[in-house]
């Protein structure tokens, strides 16, 4: 049976609406329907709604001159400016902070606001020396070189040994950068290169050094090998900030060049300064027994088990604690390396194993990265090597101004300068024959051994701090 119906809607009001005709042109059936009302909503059941007329509109009021200066101050042109105006009125704040706090140190001639003053201005010169395609810690030297030779910055008591621990606190942050920035499968690789590189160069060039001191200073041999370890030890501020960023834009990742130098660097400077203790107490063992020559002997064994045992154990505990879902976890292992790096490297001082600090630094931060990307973490996604970029950025002006702030002109001898010189070179050139010795039968082409070698080369942190040592002598 065949049923119809007809739909008629009546609608109360003079006028009657049927829509049983050709309902099939209603927008329910015919999405393409578009009716004579503009207001219409295809989506709403209710009567549509005709929109206001333009001339009920309201319009927008043009902001006021306030406002305008306000929201662009000096226009968007001067944004430099504007900056360079902020860094300023966040400096004038901090000082007036300070002085409410300390007064006297921050005051004109205050030994605070020298050492402030210093940081500050080595950051200035670094960011202008790098507009030259310059390294900015060429501009943080000289600006630390300056301001010691026009007497600006002396500092003496308390503040010394404030200027060592801020020098120590900087070495820290890069090693830990450094030990962030490892490659486990390169360095698996290179194993046995990075222990060559290590050992082999380092002892090559204190050779040298020490022959060129006898035969041209006239020092005695003990005293030229002294002055050798001082002189071969690698400078890891130097050399690990420069091979992370060649290493960031992948140069030389596919060889394991940057994670090659970095480790080897670590290593190297054990050595030069575990040698340097042994040639000291040879150079002054008046009065000292069998057993104390014995002690500076196993110097170097004794600081490279000490690293790297308690390096490997911090890396696990540090990956292990806190949990990976903890809320604050960034910022729990963030402190967990850095405090345990800096405990490494003050506590090694402490108990006369110096070179065991550093190497604990760079270890614990390799297992625990290693740890953390087993974790879920990645090179691309690390937040806690993020944060340690950052505290360089502000621990780089105080470490390389710092350094500089250590040359008196006024103490150097003109006429040594030239036989000082030779010293130097000749060691180096000792140090590039041992170097390439060393890389010979690996997979590196001939550009890049020159690349290692000249990687080699920078001398800073370590010659600084055993400057005071030769003071004493």
């Amino acid at each position: 049976m065949e049923v119809t119906s007809s739909v008629t809607l009546t609608s109360v009001g003079p006028a009657e609406l049927d829509i049983s005709k050709n309902i099939e042109v209603s927008h329910i059936y015919n999405p393409s329907y578009k009716p004579d009302n503009p207001g219409f909503n295809p989506n709403c059941n209710s009567t549509p709604v005709t929109p206001l007329p333009s001339s009920n509109k309201r319009e927008k009021k043009p902001p006021s001159r306030i406002r305008r200066i306000i929201t662009e101050p000096f226009g968007p042109k001067n944004l430099y400016v504007l900056r360079l105006l902020g860094w300023v009125i966040c400096l004038l704040v901090s000082w007036g902070l300070l002085y409410t706090l300390v007064k006297e140190e921050v005051a004109p001639g205050g030994q605070l606001l020298k050492l402030l003053t210093l940081i500050v201005s080595a950051h200035i010169a670094g960011i202008i020396v790098s507009h030259v395609n310059l390294p900015p810690l060429l501009g943080m030297l000289v600006t630390g070189i300056v301001l010691r030779n026009i007497k600006f910055f002396e500092v003496s008591g308390t503040y010394r040994e404030i200027v060592v621990t801020t020098r120590e606190i900087a070495l820290t942050v890069i090693l830990i950068k450094a030990g962030l920035g490892l490659d486990a499968k390169a360095l698996k690789k290179l194993s046995f290169v990075v222990l060559k590189l290590a050992f082999i160069p380092c002892i090559v060039e204190a050779t040298g050094a020490a022959v060129c001191c006898y035969f041209i200073l006239g020092m005695p041999w003990v005293w030229g090998f002294l002055l050798g370890f001082v002189l071969s030890a690698v400078s890891p501020a130097v050399v690990v900030p420069t091979l992370l960023k060649l290493s960031s834009e992948g140069y030389g990742e596919s060889k394991g060049i940057s994670t090659m130098v970095i480790a080897a660097s670590s290593l190297d400077d054990i050595v030069a300064i575990s040698a340097f203790g042994i040639f000291l107490g040879f150079a002054t063992n008046v009065g000292k027994s069998d057993a104390d020559i014995t002690n500076q002997l196993l110097q170097a064994p004794i600081e490279i088990s000490l690293g790297v045992l308690f390096g490997i154990v911090w890396g696990l505990i540090s990956a292990w604690l806190p949990h990976k879902e903890d809320k604050f976890v960034v910022f729990k292992r963030v402190f967990m390396i850095g405090g345990g790096g800096l405990f490494s490297v003050l506590g090694s001082q402490m108990i006369g194993y110096n070179g065991a600090g550093p190497l604990s630094c760079i270890i614990s931060a390799f297992v625990a990265c290693l740890c953390w990307k087993w974790q879920g973490w990645s090179d691309s996604y690390n937040p806690v090597a993020t944060a340690f970029s950052g505290l360089w950025l502000i621990m780089q002006p105080a470490l390389f101004g710092l350094i500089g702030a250590e040359i008196d002109l006024s103490q150097i001898d003109a006429t040594q300068i030239g036989q000082g010189l030779i010293v130097l070179a000749g060691g180096l050139v000792f140090r590039a024959i041992a170097c390439t010795t060393c890389l010979l039968g690996t997979n590196l082409n001939w550009k890049e051994m020159i690349f290692v070698n000249i990687a080699w080369l920078p001398k800073a942190t370590v010659q600084v701090w055993r400057n005071s040592t030769f003071h004493v002598l």
